[in-house]
């Protein structure tokens, strides 16, 4: 891990340091979702991230071990991100968050059976969620 200069031990300020920036969810969300990105498919996100910041929250995710790089099956110029055991252990706060963001703002048609999926047994829904994204390690 990068060795910096924290504000301070607080356990949410730590956090916050590593992934808590408007850009880094949205990296891990993708990660997520589709087990494994490059570079270009983070750059395709409706979200538009600039290729400076991108390469910035990227470096930091990974310094800090919550995503790693492998090589591309198809491409040596390329390489795949995917997340880390640590990575995937940010589920449950990806899944709060969707859930404080369905109750007060409008989600789209298609993350709706989703979030209803999660609120029905959200324990259960989280546990199924990490095992599945574990399994792809």
């Amino acid at each position: 891990m990068k060795a910096s200069k924290k504000r301070s031990n607080c356990p949410i300020n730590t956090s916050l340091e590593i992934w808590g920036d408007k850009w880094s969810l949205l990296i891990i969300r993708d990660l997520m979702f589709k087990k494994q990105c490059t570079y270009g498919d983070f750059l395709k996100s409706e979200e538009k991230i600039a290729t400076n910041i991108l390469a910035s929250r990227l470096l930091v995710l990974e310094e800090n071990n919550i995503i790693i790089k492998l090589d591309h099956p198809d491409s040596k110029a390329k390489v795949l991100y995917q997340l880390t055991e640590k990575g995937i252990e940010l589920f449950p706060v990806l899944v709060e968050i969707s859930l404080w963001a369905e109750k007060y703002y409008e989600i789209p048609e298609e993350r709706k059976s989703l979030i209803e999926k999660a609120k029905d047994n959200k324990t259960a829904f989280i546990e199924k969620g990490i095992k599945k994204m574990k399994e792809g390690l």
